[in-house]
């Protein structure tokens, strides 16, 4: 099976995009299985902070647990912020079919959507090198599919996906 790794900053819309398109490809007869980063580290490490460090141990964890769901059947949504391009190219090296979406997202929208209060934080000073604000983000150069997040709908973001899968053979209907 294959992987799609769902990168962008805080608030781009990657759990939102991960839960309906789980959802799409379920409804077609696909087993499939969501890896959140968030859920992940919460669940595993909920001390584990945020440097650079910090992000590649979490986000190889993850490529791990990716590459062994694809490896035994389950299509795997990866939602997760992976700042570095060095470790989404590892990610596409270590998993082999690897599909990336960036979604990309005004740093105006991020502000307005903050669903976590981090960005309302940044602002205030609270916290520093968030990711989308004035954190860094290194962004995909030539990701499979880049999708506008604050210029279309999930369901075209969804349909968008099924499309390129079905066009790539990733997926037969």
């Amino acid at each position: 099976m294959f992987v799609i790794w769902l990168t962008g900053p805080s608030g781009a819309g990657k759990t939102t995009l991960a839960n309906a398109l789980g959802k799409r490809l379920r409804e077609l007869g696909f087993d499939v299985e969501i890896l959140d980063g968030d859920g992940i580290r919460s669940k595993l490490y909920p001390d584990l902070g945020f440097s650079k460090e910090e992000r590649e141990m979490h986000n190889k964890v993850v490529i791990e647990m990716a590459k062994l769901l694809a490896k035994n059947g389950v299509i795997t949504i990866v939602s997760i912020i992976s700042p570095f391009k060095s470790t989404r190219d590892y990610a596409r090296k270590e998993i082999g079919d690897f599909v990336e979406v960036y979604l990309k997202c005004s740093k105006e929208e991020l502000i307005r959507r903050d669903p976590k209060g981090l960005y309302a934080k940044a602002i205030k000073g609270e916290i520093k090198d968030l990711t989308g604000y004035d954190g860094k983000y290194e962004e995909p150069e030539n990701p499979e599919i880049l999708l506008e997040t604050d210029k279309i709908s999930v369901e075209e973001e969804v349909s968008i996906l099924i499309e390129y899968l079905i066009n790539k053979g990733y997926l037969k209907l």
